[in-house]
């Protein structure tokens, strides 16, 4: 039953990845013969799957936000967008940004909406959906047997994601304006690039979140959100 569902995830996973709109780092991908894959499990292999692509995801979204949003990349560097994405996901800084004033995970989402904060609000996001991805899987991206996930921590993080968006089409300045661009949708263009790679990451992460529950028998609480407010739900 177990490979079963392992091979479920990953045919999915796989699909939505042919769906990308970039190339897929080494990383996403291994051989089950390799030595590092001794004392792993299927639901090990799982968990490595989901974070890396929901990684991949991350960076794609960078770099269509940097493009929609020119003027924030020119707050953090001269460089073109890709340059800027390698140093946000590879560079030797680990996570800790001078710009964001070092804030991490739904600090760091936080500022991305606050007026007042004048610095790059797609850095803002990105490194915010980073950091808070890897808080929920125990700040690893490489599972072994011995390891323990919390299905609930991974549950809250796909809420949060969805509270990311509510806020990136809702959330307005005082004149009026988006805190940054995503979607359009008028009469000479329709773009929803964004809401595909943010569902991506959502249907992925409930996937395993519940998938997790089922395995070790521990049930997720469901969290009901106000329209209203839309907060970020903790970790335990």
């Amino acid at each position: 039953m177990r490979k079963k569902i392992f091979l479920t995830l990953t045919i999915l996973l796989f699909l939505s990845g042919c769906n990308s709109t970039t190339i897929k780092s080494k990383n996403t991908q291994y051989d089950k013969s390799s030595i590092n894959q001794f004392g792993k499990t299927d639901f090990d292999r799982m968990a490595d799957l989901e974070i890396r692509e929901n990684i991949e995801s991350l960076k794609i979204l960078a770099t269509k936000l940097y493009k929609r949003n020119p003027q924030e990349l020119k707050k953090s560097t001269s460089e073109d967008v890709a340059a800027m994405v390698k140093w946000i996901f590879n560079g030797d800084h680990d996570n800790k940004f001078s710009q964001l004033n070092n804030k991490i995970e739904t600090s760091s989402l936080d500022l991305a909406f606050d007026e007042s904060f004048n610095g790059d609000r797609v850095l803002a996001i990105i490194v915010g959906l980073k950091t808070m991805m890897l808080k929920a899987h125990g700040n690893k991206v490489d599972f072994y047997l011995t390891d323990t996930l919390n299905p609930q921590n991974i549950y809250n993080a796909a809420r949060n994601v969805e509270v990311v968006v509510w806020k990136l089409s809702s959330k307005k300045k005082q004149d009026g304006s988006p805190f940054l661009i995503t979607n359009s949708i008028n009469e000479e263009e329709q773009n929803l690039s964004f809401e595909r790679e943010f569902g991506k990451i959502i249907g992925r992460t409930d996937y395993f979140a519940y998938t997790l529950s089922e395995k070790t028998e521990r049930t997720i609480t469901r969290a009901v959100q106000s329209v209203t407010t839309r907060l970020f739900l903790p970790f335990i």
